[in-house]
């Protein structure tokens, strides 16, 4: 079974010609993505991944657990999480504090994700260096998972010293929420596994996919953990359309926008330009755009698709986001169109892949 889930970056859309966009735009476009992720849950998707960027303009998901917040009181069995949350950024004990409330607040749906960084401006702009944020991100990782397992617990690090420490509430799901990362190499993988955390991944093309969640699985299996197709996500661009060859030209030319992006040949995206997925610039080592990135077509068409890439690489979970250059009415129809799509993904068996 493949579970589907939106990857969901809160991208605005292009205000009329000449038109600036303001706070009556985003009031609106807020409400757009509300009725639209709740719709999800009646479109049989397992969940939803709020990303979490600062910034950057035309991107209005700062602070994702809010929207976690917000949805877990309009829908009932949809999965909430972070696909992830920028740990260096936070204080790790209050992150923890969150996620057990969140998980409370949810019925026990909560998805944890954590992510050292989704892009170097972020860092740059609070004037936080390199070797600062991998300390506080691996440090992090210590206090958030002992704050979550443990009832009490004590830590002696470089940044935080807590003493006989416990957090209020618990989360709901015991020991702990799923935990995930994400990313784009073989180390990240198996830290994640070692870990006993999921791991996504996206961007690159199925040869290193599927090497990358081969190590996963060999590591979580060492490590004691579970692996296999349920442990791992692969995320892709995906644009479903009536007429199969208009959305196949739709997200070739994003295939272009985003390489241009990546290689720094555009601008950062912008509420004109549309979504674009988060990596940091070609200068700090992020491969070229794989044309599986992108998937396009009826919804026949991007099943067979989507199929074809997760049983190629092993994945249990397919993260779809949206590309950039379309309207909020193409969003919508987009949307609409996976309830002909998920009911062929979750009937499709898969095993560990070609790498295994």
């Amino acid at each position: 079974m493949i579970k589907p889930w939106i990857f969901e970056f809160c991208t605005a859309f292009a205000p009329p010609a000449g038109e600036s966009y303001d706070a009556a735009d985003c009031e609106r476009d807020f409400a757009w993505y509300l009725e639209q992720w709740v719709q999800a849950e009646a479109s049989g998707f397992e969940g939803i991944f709020f990303s979490e960027h600062h910034f950057v303009p035309g991107r209005f998901s700062p602070s994702p657990n809010l929207l976690i917040a917000a949805v877990a009181t309009r829908t009932r069995t949809l999965r909430l999480g972070t696909m992830g949350n920028v740990v260096p950024l936070y204080e790790p004990w209050r992150l923890a504090e969150e996620y057990a409330m969140l998980d409370q607040l949810s019925g026990g749906r909560l998805e944890i994700g954590l992510a050292s960084g989704s892009g170097p401006m972020e860092f740059r702009a609070i004037g936080m260096s390199g070797d600062t944020l991998r300390e506080r991100f691996a440090e992090s990782l210590e206090v958030i998972d002992a704050a979550l397992t443990q009832p009490e617990f004590s830590h002696h690090g470089r940044h935080w010293q807590l003493d006989n420490f416990r957090i209020a509430p618990r989360p709901r799901q015991q020991p702990a929420p799923p935990r995930w990362m994400t990313g784009l190499s073989v180390p990240t993988a198996t830290l994640a596994a070692s870990r006993g955390y999921k791991f996504s991944t996206g961007f690159i093309g199925l040869d290193a996919v599927s090497t990358i969640f081969a190590a996963h699985r060999q590591t979580a299996r060492a490590a004691g953990f579970a692996a296999g197709p349920g442990q791992l996500g692969l995320r892709r661009m995906v644009y479903l359309d009536d007429q199969g060859s208009r959305g196949a030209q739709l997200v070739r030319a994003a295939l272009d926008r985003l390489r241009a992006i990546m290689r720094g040949l555009a601008p950062a995206p912008n509420a004109a330009a549309g979504a674009v997925a988060d990596a940091p610039s070609p200068r700090h080592g992020v491969p070229e755009v794989a044309d599986e990135e992108c998937i396009g077509g009826t919804p026949a068409q991007v099943a067979e698709q989507i199929i074809d890439q997760c049983r190629r690489c092993g994945a249990g979970h397919f993260m779809t986001y949206a590309p950039g250059l379309i309207t909020r009415e193409q969003a919508g129809r987009s949307l609409q169109l996976w309830a002909e799509v998920i009911p062929l993904l979750r009937r499709a068996e898969v095993s560990e892949g070609a790498h295994s």
